[in-house]
């Protein structure tokens, strides 16, 4: 069956949003480098908050907002999983999330790995709970992106605590085979490390990949893992605040559990009220067009990128809204994206932002309009003939 793509807000009321993506730069600058989207709000989300609104629903988060209830149900229609919503609580966001159960399941001056590039904030977070940040970039192998799996267990073989996964994986968009989480549990189980993964991507996987969440992926995974989530990147509510710690075994149920009050306490209302609604059956046909939309314009960025931008590389993403685009051969330094904003005024994410494996690249946003991202594109390409 087809689903009609969802359309984008019309640039002028775009540009009357108050957030970031909005309003870091002028208007002369289009925006395409934070992950925040430009579609249409789901309208069982619009229903929620205008009616939170009106109610001045405006207070702290009840200990049951009925989240946990709605996402098992999301995590069984859209990935086959089954989650016991006694194993859920909530937080702030995913990063929050991250940071305190690091801080319980290392001591300081621990290493975690983190695989880039990879997106920015694990560099920091890992330090903020305490740990040090251990370097096992992804394996480029000419078709895919991958999980060095061989240097990861010597990481843990020499000490490491713990593995921070992004999956699926910001910037590159790779979707990790059950296979591959399989035996990075295995990994984990055999050097007494563990794994924390970052699923804020998992509902954007598109057509012709399969999503496995970490815990589902294996006995051992249910064992090793611990899962932050969120309806914040699919559904575009980054600024309203809440987030999922969600586990498989009573082990790691009762280090989430064990966290703090407080951590649960700053799950925000509007978000809790908001994510609800996202992981409704209600709003499944919305995120269908939305993932629709952006099958079309992942296929679009490689078509402008051939006819505006040759010399980029770009390999189309199997999830996500973002596009990790290598500009190397094009001369513009370490970090093109200065160059872009300035010459082209388009905004891009700072590929050494990742990692050094970044140098030379951006990472482009194209949760737009198509017409935004051709003329974004037509701009680039301008800088390549002048």
């Amino acid at each position: 069956m087809s689903v009609t793509p969802l359309p984008t807000l019309p640039i002028d009321q775009l540009r009357q949003r108050s957030s970031t993506k909005w309003r870091r730069y002028p208007d002369d600058v289009i925006p395409l480098f934070v992950a925040e989207t430009d579609f249409v709000p789901a309208p069982a989300i619009t229903t929620v908050l205008a009616r939170a609104v009106e109610l001045g629903d405006t207070g702290y988060t009840p200990p049951d907002p009925g989240l946990a209830t709605a996402y098992a149900g999301f995590a069984r229609r859209r990935f086959g999983w089954t989650v016991d919503p006694a194993r859920i609580r909530t937080t702030c966001d995913v990063m929050m999330g991250v940071v305190e159960i690091l801080r319980h399941v290392t001591s300081p001056g621990d290493r975690v790995v983190v695989t880039p590039p990879v997106y920015p904030p694990f560099f920091d977070c890992v330090p903020e709970a305490g740990a040090v940040v251990e370097r096992v970039p992804l394996v480029d192998t000419g078709d895919a992106w991958e999980l060095d799996l061989r240097a990861i267990e010597t990481a843990f073989r020499g000490g490491a605590r713990a593995i921070l996964l992004c999956n699926p994986h910001n910037p590159t968009g790779t979707v990790h085979s059950r296979e591959t989480l399989a035996e990075l549990a295995a990994i984990a189980e055999r050097h007494g490390a563990v794994v924390v993964s970052d699923e804020i991507h998992a509902p954007l996987a598109l057509p012709g990949a399969t999503f496995t969440p970490f815990l589902d992926a294996s006995p051992a995974a249910a064992r090793v893992g611990y899962t932050l989530a969120s309806a914040s990147k699919a559904f575009n509510l980054a600024g309203l605040k809440c987030a999922l710690m969600v586990t498989a075994d009573d082990a790691t149920t009762a280090v989430v559990r064990g966290l703090p009050d407080e951590v649960e306490w700053r799950t925000g209302l509007f978000g809790a009220l908001a994510a609800v609604a996202a992981f409704s059956p209600e709003s499944d046909a919305w995120l269908d067009a939305q993932l629709a939309a952006l099958d079309e314009n992942r296929r679009l960025l490689a078509e402008l990128l051939a006819e505006h931008v040759r010399g980029a590389r770009y390999r189309i993403p199997a999830a996500g809204f973002l596009a990790w685009v290598d500009l190397s051969d094009l001369g513009w330094g370490d970090n093109p994206a200065v160059k872009v904003l300035r010459d082209a005024k388009v905004a891009l994410h700072l590929g050494p932002l990742f990692g050094s494996e970044g140098k030379g690249h951006v990472r482009i946003n194209f949760g737009c309009s198509p017409e935004l991202l051709r003329e974004s594109l037509a701009r680039i390409g301008s800088l390549v003939t002048s």
